[in-house]
């Protein structure tokens, strides 16, 4: 009688995790150096704090923009935010059983993204903004809506993984 297998056994699911947290790691890695030290990123050091801290003021800002001659960078704001974080949202519940909860997975992007905002405050790069927060954690969300919509391509069983 054959067995059938499920997502978490087998030698494949080993190595998959190990793929994943090997990969999840380089990607933290990337988004670090990218938000610190990258120049053209335009990471400079200040002499004074630079912070935002009224919502939807940036996104607005950025959103008047669009169309003007700033709408690249417009876009690379509004957007870049939200695509940084999506391998985030994937990433996170691929390496592990307890981030597998689009709570839990919401919640550890929102701290990723308060700690890198935290940090560039606190060094006087860039400048830490509660709209690059909403943005990041709705990109973590994004991405992990990805990776369930795979897992139920995958495994075909959307109820399993609803409940996770």
């Amino acid at each position: 009688m054959k067995k059938n297998k499920t997502p978490r056994t087998g030698r494949n699911h080993k190595r998959l995790m190990i793929v994943s947290r090997l990969l999840f790691i380089i990607y933290l890695g990337f988004t670090l150096y990218f938000m610190f030290f990258s120049e053209r990123m335009g990471r400079s050091v200040c002499d004074s704090y630079r912070y935002n801290l009224e919502p939807f003021v940036e996104i607005k800002r950025f959103y008047s923009l669009l169309g003007s001659d700033m709408t690249l960078t417009a876009y690379i704001n509004l957007f870049g935010n939200v695509l940084c974080f999506i391998p985030f949202g994937i990433f996170l519940p691929a390496v592990g059983r307890h981030f597998k909860s689009f709570v839990r997975v919401t919640i550890l992007t929102a701290l990723f993204s308060l700690f890198i905002e935290s940090i560039q405050l606190y060094f006087k790069v860039g400048i830490f903004d509660v709209d690059d927060l909403m943005l990041n954690t709705l990109g973590g969300m994004a991405g992990y809506v990805m990776y369930k919509i795979y897992a139920v391509i995958r495994y075909g069983k959307f109820w399993n993984y609803i409940e996770e």
